[in-house]
């Protein structure tokens, strides 16, 4: 009998040790599998689920995930640019804490980890398709390129409808992901459309999407209201479109194999439409932008509109807190865990705290002198919109001999400089090329285009000067380089790609310089 309580007693230990290897190894099956999607330079009104942009543009695809989760309605990134915002995204962390990776096509510092990369630390597979972190140099890690968002699936190709578009068949190699997935392994797939992004098919909007220019509701008041420019909009949209369209397929992929409810659905974009006075600038069209997130297992209550300020570095303590790795990780982020608003039953308001978001921007491409950016610092809080503009001296759209390198060619942008070239409507220009004062502030409540400058107002006076100390405050408290008077730092990082180093004085001693987003009529007739 005491042989028999000694082999029992014996027998505990290891008993509990599987009965613990078994709950750890069911808690990490159940853990959400994500899957962020995330356009390539769409402003919020353009998802349909808004109810802003009328009928010329439908993504059933981003509707679908917003009934079925949140909708929300102030969604933010810091930076309306390519690799900064993306750089926020995947750190948590506000560009101006980001070193290097506050400017468009950097070095990434080895210092800042990526939630993709602690989730494939932690057992997920991760990969992506399309356009992870980009453009820049990610690094090395033991020897090979970092994998930011995971390892690429691109192989899939497919007969893209525009020349412009992308042949990247986002939808079949979401597929071929999964198929390298073991069973019961958690994953995080990162769909990247290159759409809308330019270059666009001139016309396919109309005569491949079926639209009229008629369709559309508005003109923004700082473009030509004229046939080109709709049209540029309705090729816009058609890339939108086209975008959703793979959204839709995924989403089915992931319902067929059973594994959508289970699946945390991000749906976003890294920055606003690639026209004048929006991508790369600081206004509510350049960093207002659309999110929508499904969770079937994990949102309380599914159908909400969420009025929350929220910006994009609350994605990463958000996954990391999902995944149950808060704390575990060396990714130290600014941003705050929206699982709170997941678990709320509440539409609107939801979180009173979340009054306030913060923006700004150093480089965000070639085409000044000495590779000079154009620093912005902001605050939207209400319907509020407040910036500094730390170099005023500097044309915030890139020079006029260079080509205005900091708005992608297009239709649209060679309407407003032939305008300008031709006397009948400086305005605009001066509005989207033009150089700024020290201080902008706008009601973007009732002037959504921005066109009413308030900071010089008198009746905004104590307003204005109580956003600017709740701003420096906390860009002091972030460790700000530009609260120290050491913000020309971000001037001297180098861009990551040889070719776009010194740009301006190279093309001004008359070298050849490669801008192929750029039309060439935007400089050659503004160096004469």
């Amino acid at each position: 009998m005491r042989r028999y309580t000694w082999i029992v007693l014996l027998s505990l230990p290891v008993f509990a040790a599987i009965q613990i290897n078994k709950n750890e190894t069911k808690a990490a099956e159940t853990r959400p599998n994500i899957l962020f999607c995330i356009a390539d330079d769409a402003s919020y009104r353009h998802m349909s689920a808004y109810g802003l942009s009328g009928k010329w543009i439908s993504t059933p695809g981003f509707d679908r995930v917003a009934a079925g989760g949140i909708l929300f309605e102030n969604a933010f990134t810091p930076n309306a640019k390519c690799s900064p915002s993306r750089a926020c995204i995947l750190t948590g962390r506000n560009p101006w804490q980001l070193e290097e990776a506050a400017n468009h096509v950097p070095f990434f510092p080895a210092k800042f980890s990526t939630w993709v990369e602690e989730l494939g630390n932690s057992g997920y597979l991760t990969g992506f398709t399309g356009k992870g972190w980009a453009p820049g140099n990610p690094g090395q890690k033991n020897g090979a390129t970092r994998l930011l968002t995971g390892k690429h699936y691109n192989e899939k190709k497919m007969a893209a409808p525009t020349k412009a578009i992308s042949p990247v068949n986002y939808a079949a190699n979401l597929e071929v992901f999964l198929k390298d997935r073991k069973a019961g392994q958690p994953f995080c797939f990162w769909y990247g459309g290159h759409e809308p992004h330019r270059a666009y098919e001139y016309g396919s909007g109309a005569a491949k999407g079926k639209k009229k220019i008629t369709d559309i509701d508005r003109v923004p008041a700082y473009w030509p209201d004229n046939d080109t420019v709709r049209n540029d909009m309705l090729d816009y949209a058609y890339e939108i479109e086209y975008f959703d369209q793979h959204l839709q397929q995924m989403l089915k992929i992931l319902e067929d194999a059973g594994e959508l409810n289970n699946t945390i659905v991000i749906v976003t974009s890294d920055n606003g439409m690639p026209f004048p006075r929006t991508k790369g600038h600081v206004y509510d069209y350049d960093n207002h932008l659309p999110l929508a997130i499904m969770w079937k297992n994990g949102i309380k209550t599914a159908g909400r509109k969420v009025l929350d300020l929220v910006s994009f570095i609350d994605f990463a303590p958000t996954l990391l807190e999902a995944a149950g790795l808060t704390g575990k990780t060396s990714v130290e982020t600014q941003g705050r865990s929206l699982i709170p608003i997941f678990k709320s039953d509440k539409a609107g308001l939801v979180d009173k705290t979340r009054d306030h978001v913060l923006l700004g921007k150093e480089r965000t491409d070639v085409g000044r002198p000495h590779d000079a950016g154009y620093p912005v610092r902001g605050i939207v809080k209400g319907n509020l919109i407040y910036t500094i503009n730390y170099k005023p001296e500097r044309w915030p759209s890139g020079n006029p001999e260079t080509g205005y390198l900091d708005t992608d060619g297009g239709p649209t942008k060679t309407q407003i400089l032939n305008a300008k070239r031709a006397g009948t409507d400086v305005e605009k220009w001066d509005l989207s090329f033009g150089k700024k004062g020290k201080e902008e502030l706008y009601d973007i409540g009732n002037d959504i285009d921005a066109m009413k400058n308030l900071a010089t107002d008198p009746e905004y006076a104590k307003t204005k000067a109580a956003l600017r100390k709740q701003m420096e405050q906390e860009l002091k408290a972030q460790q700000d380089p530009r609260m120290s008077g050491k913000g020309d730092i971000f001037d001297s990082y180098p861009f990551a790609e040889p070719a776009s180093r010194n740009f301006y004085e190279r093309f001004m001693k008359g070298e050849k310089m490669k801008a192929g987003w750029v039309n060439e009529s935007d400089f050659e007739k503004e160096k004469k």
